[in-house]
């Protein structure tokens, strides 16, 4: 598969802006407007909001598609680039994560939440540390100029190993910090968010490839569903921002608070694959998007999980959505970094 990103679009440039604005916009409604949010609170079956699910397979479904998962035929043929990757992603970053946030939730901002919170937003750290990015990567890839071959085999691989190892990572952390999580609730989010919507993306990609061509499937199809994700994930922070109002407005600073640890978690992770990746040799297009995949995080399933796990209520919510408010600033920066770096590289 070729990716036929052509560059940053409009929506994802400016995510930041747009999360700011939905937080803003749910804030409002759920202090001027309560019935709104007492009304979707209430459409929910099962525990699970149905509204917020509709949003998130909206988020999920678009991305799936794009995963060609016939490239990792070729997995065997330049693997120092997918054990760099593997590594990182699974076997570093999840426990740096918890590692970082339980250092300045309970130790250096000690002062300003209260233990009960500490656990929360590290919960919601553990969640966007347990998925290494899918979706945006490809336009990380892009952006840095990368194998956008090798990035589609780095991704599927990724996909694979989220079915196998973020359940059993996320619930062994979670019961470090003191969560007890039933592991069904857990698999059914798994299940719901990655299993169903992954599958669903693979017939509709091989169903669409085999009527019409890739061709049609990348340049027409794909196309269509263009700011569909963007769309999905701001409708469903206005909806949770609606429920979080008076967390925020009662604790500003913890927005701040928050995205400390995820920033530095973002540029360890990041530069702990490069300098790897610079030590074994590998070309610049393989180390900057291999980088881009462990420094950037699955959010939408990160949002999806804690949603379903704790509610849209929860605290916990809340750390994870930090985790989109802080992602697109802090991975341009690493962005520019890569590109001014590429030197550092063999050609």
């Amino acid at each position: 598969m070729k990716e036929k990103n052509t560059g940053i679009s409009f929506f994802e440039r400016y995510l930041t802006v747009w999360v700011i604005l939905c937080m803003v916009a749910g804030i409002l409604i759920g202090k001027f407007l309560p019935a709104v949010p007492e009304l979707l609170g209430k459409l929910e079956y099962a525990q699970v909001s149905i509204p917020i699910a509709v949003l998130i397979w909206l988020m999920i479904y678009p991305m799936m598609m794009k995963v060609d998962f016939t490239s990792i035929k070729n997995v065997g043929k330049y693997p120092h680039g997918l054990y760099v990757t593997w590594v990182t992603n699974w076997l570093i970053k999840p426990f740096t994560m918890y590692a970082i946030a339980w250092f300045f939730f309970y130790i250096v901002f000690k002062p300003f939440i209260t233990p009960e919170l500490a656990k929360d937003y590290l919960a919601g750290a553990i969640l966007l540390g347990a998925a290494p990015c899918t979706a945006m990567v490809f336009v990380w890839s892009h952006l840095t100029k990368g194998n956008a071959a090798y990035t589609v085999v780095q991704v599927a691989t990724n996909d694979l190993i989220i079915l196998i190892a973020f359940t059993p990572i996320v619930a062994f952390l979670l019961g470090i910090g003191g969560i007890t999580i039933p592991w069904d609730t857990l698999i059914i989010s798994v299940v719901l968010f990655v299993v169903i919507p992954l599958a669903g993306g693979m017939l509709t990609r091989s169903s669409v490839i085999k009527h019409k061509g890739e061709n049609y499937f990348n340049n027409k199809f794909i196309p269509k569903f263009g700011n569909v994700t963007i769309i999905g994930l701001l409708l469903t922070l206005v909806i949770i921002f609606s429920f979080q109002g008076d967390v925020i407005l009662n604790n500003p600073l913890h927005i701040i608070l928050i995205a400390v640890p995820l920033s530095l978690q973002t540029y360890l992770i990041f530069f702990i694959a490069y300098f790897w990746s610079k030590k074994w040799k590998l070309c610049h297009n393989i180390a900057a998007p291999g980088g881009m995949i462990g420094a950037s995080n699955f959010f939408e399933l990160s949002v999806a999980v804690a949603i379903s796990l704790f509610g849209p209520q929860s605290p916990v919510v809340l750390a994870t959505i930090v985790g989109v408010l802080v992602e697109v600033p802090v991975m341009l920066s690493l962005v520019n970094f890569a590109n001014k770096t590429k030197k550092w590289f063999p050609a």
